[in-house]
């Protein structure tokens, strides 16, 4: 046995087939797990992130950018349709890689996981508080400050924060069917909605803010032209993020070797037709250069009021007012599904590593009535509740896509390996032209991540590099595969050492050439007479960065030259 010890692929089919009150229970078909994929993905982020994107980095090309990242997550996609059709167990990616790559990167990628699931639905539950405050406003009623915001955004507990999240929770501890029926109406809600907005503005398209469809660049790397598109696809990935969710569901599917390929595929390939037809729209109306500096459901705001006709003075005035109150509900109800996707995928993954001994036992605990993971989701009820309660409000939608992106990475890989090693094992559904797809989903997802900023490349090896120090200290000595070999914990110093050192000094040469561009950006500001306030700066996290990695190299460095 050792680190990289495959978890069988009888007993994943074992698993599978289990039906005793040990296990969850089987109540999803094929259109629930659509639902589930799309409540999962259409979420604020296509109201809000569309606009930025468009505005400093693509143009109207932005209809191009998320035709890229709809073309990475179909090569992950197919990837995933395979798996989960093949494995039908919880866990989604961490339970892939388990099979195919080991117990070691199959950690790694559930370590992973918990910077899309847990770490999103806490940011999420955050945004979905200050949308209820705009929305309440709209109507007169003014929450007050202290209750709406943590202590570092000058209140003192986020109070519909923790209320969204509590409430999610529940939902998923008394049942995966009810579970799926709230999240279908929900989705209803925002479709709706979604198609209200394409139908009523594409009337107003005016072809002219189509030229130049692909801007000239500007002469910084990212800003327009083809490094504009790309970087604009790496970020409004964000908004395609959750398809990857269902496949968290495989044990809970009725007939997961059918639907769980229709849930997955069926989920992405609607999301992806709305997505470019809203930002066709949204980029028609109304000129690119309109939405810059505009947040929040500002972008969308300003693409309705030009929804309507000018009058004598050139003044439009908008046809529809009442779609922005919709848009704010749309939003609301896309950010509670989201919560919920996210809520369930995280506990069904830390179900699954549970069940492998690499975390404690309370994870795979099923209750003997509604038989979900009750336990697992109200500890996660707790860890996300004080998150959204008491921490401020971070922009993660890049620190989410480079994990995203990585865990795709894995999966695509983990098929090639499966057809090699596993060739007549049954499949109900086949990823096309292998190795080719699985070949361009690595490139596409690997492509996209290397034109994110540095700085979220520095958060993904700190937390990396956390999930070494966990792993080192309890999942290696736990784990049900492993831990049965004597030579395991020294092995795994050996490899967490070398693994853990290479990682640190990595980290510490990417915060240092972050700290250069950061100093160097400052200095130009500060030229063209930037404000104080608005002068670029990252001392924090560049020293936070470094102490990190230099304590780590002598922790790692301990273990790998510790006698055994």
């Amino acid at each position: 046995m050792s680190l990289f010890v495959k978890k069988p692929l009888d007993s994943l089919l074992n698993e599978a087939k289990d039906s005793s009150g040990h296990t969850l229970k089987k109540t999803l078909g094929a259109w629930a797990l659509v639902a589930l994929g799309i409540g999962a993905i259409i979420g604020a982020g296509l109201f809000s992130i569309t606009g930025g994107a468009a505005a400093n980095q693509a143009g109207p090309a932005i209809t191009i950018s998320f035709i890229v990242a709809a073309l990475g997550c179909a090569f992950a996609g197919l990837c995933y349709a395979e798996f989960s059709s093949m494995i039908p167990v919880a866990g989604s990616a961490y339970t892939y890689s388990y099979a195919t790559m080991g117990e070691f990167v199959a950690w790694i990628i559930g370590w992973d996981l918990v910077l899309e699931y847990a770490v999103g639905a806490a940011t999420v539950s955050i945004s979905w508080s200050r949308y209820l405050v705009k929305f309440l406003h709209g109507f007169n009623i003014d929450l007050p400050v202290s209750m709406t915001a943590g202590p570092w955004d000058h209140g003192v507990i986020n109070v519909p924060a923790v209320f969204v999240v509590i409430l999610m929770s529940l939902l998923l501890v008394k049942g995966t069917r009810e579970s799926a029926t709230i999240n279908a109406i929900i989705v209803a809600l925002k479709v709706t909605v979604v198609l209200i907005f394409i139908f009523l503005g594409w009337k107003y398209i005016n072809t002219a803010n189509y030229t130049p469809y692909i801007p000239e660049n500007t002469g910084t790397f990212g800003e327009f032209g083809f490094s504009g598109i790309i970087r604009a696809a790496a970020i409004v990935f964000f908004a395609y993020i959750g398809f990857d969710a269902v496949s968290t569901a495989a044990q809970e599917a009725k007939n997961p070797k059918k639907d769980m390929p229709w849930g997955i595929l069926g989920s992405l390939a609607i999301c992806t037709v709305l997505y470019i037809l809203f930002a066709h729209v949204m980029t028609g109306v109304t000129s690119y250069t309109t939405f810059r500096g505009q947040d929040g459901i500002a972008p969308v705001a300003v693409a309705i009021d030009h929804m309507g006709k000018a009058d004598a003075a050139g003044v439009i005035h908008a046809d529809y007012p009442w779609l922005n109150k919709a848009i704010v509900l749309a939003i609301l109800a896309g950010y509670m599904s989201v919560i919920l996707v996210m809520l369930m995928g995280q506990s069904r993954v830390f179900f699954s590593m549970s069940k492998d001994g690499l975390m404690p036992k309370v994870f795979s605990e099923v209750h003997p009535k509604f038989r979900t993971p009750a336990k697992n989701n109200l500890l996660f009820l707790f860890f996300v509740s004080l998150f959204a309660a008491f921490v401020p409000a971070r922009v993660v939608g890049e620190m989410t896509s480079i994990g995203t992106l990585f865990a795709f990475i894995l999966v695509c890989i983990g098929v090639v390996i499966m057809r090699k090693t596993m060739p007549n094992a049954p499949r109900a559904f086949k990823t096309p032209w292998v190795p080719l797809v699985p070949f361009l989903g690595v490139f596409t997802c690997l492509f996209m991540m290397v034109f994110l900023p540095l700085d979220t490349w520095i958060r993904l090896f700190v937390w990396m590099i956390l999930g070494l120090d966990i792993y080192l200290a309890y999942g290696v000595r736990h784990s049900i595969l492993s831990s049965k070999s004597p030579e395991t914990i020294p092995q795994g110093n050996k490899i967490g050492g070398i693994c853990g050192l290479t990682l640190s000094v990595v980290l510490g040469i990417i915060a240092y050439a972050h700290h250069v561009l950061t100093l160097k950006e400052a200095a130009e500001a500060i030229a063209k007479h930037v404000k104080p306030e608005d002068v670029p700066g990252d001392n924090g996290l560049f020293y936070f960065s470094l102490a990190f990695a230099l304590l780590h190299v002598g922790i790692f460095g301990a273990k790998l030259f510790k006698k055994k």
